[in-house]
C-alpha cells in the first residue's frame, strides 16, 4: 500500500529559493523508495502550490487538491527559515494531527533564534562565542553594545531570528556599531552581538537512524580569505568556498570533544531526526559550537547528505526510516 508523503518548500522566506533547490533533492531521495507517492507542494504568497494548483490541509489528515482529498501519512517539511526552520509548520501539523519528520515546533523556534540558542546553551553549559543581547533600540542597548566593542574590538551584528547569514554585519569599527544594530533590526525584533572569532568552521550531521543517534566526524568549510560566510557566498555557483569531510590537521581530541558537544546538544535541545550542528575551532577560545540547523541545507552540495554518507549510510535510507517511524510513533 502506498505511503503518501507531502514534501512542503519554498517559505517566502529569503531561502525560498535554497529550500525549493532542496526539496528537488529529498524528492529525488524518497522517489527511490518503492512505496512512497511524493506529492510536492512549494509554499508561495499564503498558499500551497502542487503544480501551481493551490491545496489546503482539510482535516482528518487529509490534503485537498483540485477537489479530491488525499491522506497524507506523512510531510516531510523541506524549509529552510521561515516557516519551517520557526516552528509554524510544525505547530500546524500538530494541531491537524498529521506526522512529520524533523525537530518539533518548540525545539525548532529556539534553534532559529540565536538568543535562546545560546541561553539553552549556556544552561547546558555547552560552550559558545561570547555575546551580548540587544532586545531593544534604546540609549541604554547602546551603551551595552559600544561596551561590548570596546571589549573585543572585532564583532559581528546578528539579526536574532534570521537563517543563512541574513541580516549579518562584521563590524571593527566603533561609529559602525549602533548603525550596523539599527539594520540588522529592519530584520528581527532582535538583535544580537558577538566577538569575533578566528576560527576554523567545522560542522557534523547529526541524526537518529537505526533507533540511536549519530554523530558524524566532522567535516569543514573553508572560506577564503577569512570571508564571512554570507548566504551569497554559501550557495553562488561561483563561490571560492571549499568544503570537505575529511579536514586535515584535527586531533582526535578535538574530533571527539566535537563529537560530545554535538551529541550533549542534540539531546539538551530536544532536536529529533536530522540537524547539522556548526562549530568554531579557535586558537584563543577553543570549540565552540556557532549554531543548530534543525533542517539543513540539502542541495547537491550541502554538507549534511555529504556527512551522512560519508558515515556510511545513504539519504535514500535515512529518510525512509524517518518516515516509516514518524507513521509509526502516531500510531503508538
Amino acid at each position: 500500500m502506498a505511503i503518501n508523503i507531502l514534501l512542503l518548500c519554498g517559505g517566502d522566506g529569503s531561502e525560498h529559493d535554497i529550500s525549493v533547490t532542496s526539496a528537488a533533492f529529498i524528492e529525488e531521495k524518497l522517489k527511490e523508495t518503492p512505496d512512497f507517492n511524493v506529492i510536492k507542494a512549494v509554499i508561495h504568497n499564503n498558499q500551497f502550490l502542487v503544480d501551481d494548483f493551490p491545496g489546503y490541509f482539510a482535516g482528518n489528515q487529509e490534503f485537498s487538491l483540485k477537489g479530491q482529498n488525499i491522506k497524507i501519512d506523512c510531510v516531510v517539511p523541506c524549509l529552510h527559515g521561515v516557516p519551517g526552520e520557526t516552528g509554524d509548520i510544525q505547530s500546524l501539523l500538530e494541531i491537524f494531527d498529521i506526522p512529520y519528520i524533523g525537530c518539533k515546533a518548540e525545539a525548532s523556534r529556539y534553534c532559529f533564534n540565536k538568543i535562546t540558542t545560546k541561553l539553552y546553551l549556556d544552561a547546558l553549559g555547552i560552550k559558545n562565542s561570547p555575546y551580548a543581547i540587544i532586545p531593544q533600540q534604546t540609549e541604554e542597548y547602546k551603551k551595552v553594545a559600544l561596551d561590548f566593542f570596546d571589549k573585543y574590538q572585532d564583532i559581528y551584528v546578528k539579526a536574532a531570528s534570521q537563517g543563512s547569514s541574513v541580516g549579518c554585519y562584521h563590524v571593527t569599527k566603533r561609529d559602525d556599531v549602533w548603525d550596523s544594530i539599527v539594520e540588522a533590526f529592519s530584520f528581527s525584533s532582535e538583535v544580537v552581538i558577538e566577538k569575533n572569532i578566528i576560527h576554523r568552521e567545522l560542522e557534523v550531521a547529526a541524526y537518529e537512524m537505526d533507533d540511536g543517534l549519530k554523530i558524524t566526524n566532522p567535516g569543514e568549510i573553508i572560506i577564503p580569505d577569512n570571508m564571512f560566510y554570507t548566504f551569497e557566498e554559501k550557495y553562488s555557483k561561483n563561490s571560492g568556498t571549499v568544503t570537505t569531510v575529511t579536514p586535515e590537521n584535527l586531533t582526535q581530541e578535538e574530533i571527539d570533544t566535537i563529537r560530545q558537544m554535538a551529541r550533549r546538544t542534540f539531546v539538551g535541545l530536544k532536536l529529533r531526526d536530522l540537524s547539522r550542528i556548526d562549530f568554531f575551532l579557535s586558537k584563543e577560545d577553543g570549540i565552540l559550537i556557532n549554531e543548530i540547523n534543525t533542517f539543513p541545507g540539502e542541495t547537491p552540495i550541502s554538507m549534511f547528505p555529504k556527512m551522512l554518507e560519508h558515515n556510511g549510510d545513504t539519504m535514500v535510507d535515512f529518510l525512509a526510516k524517518a518516515v516509516r517511524r514518524a507513521i509509526a510513533q502516531k500510531h503508538k
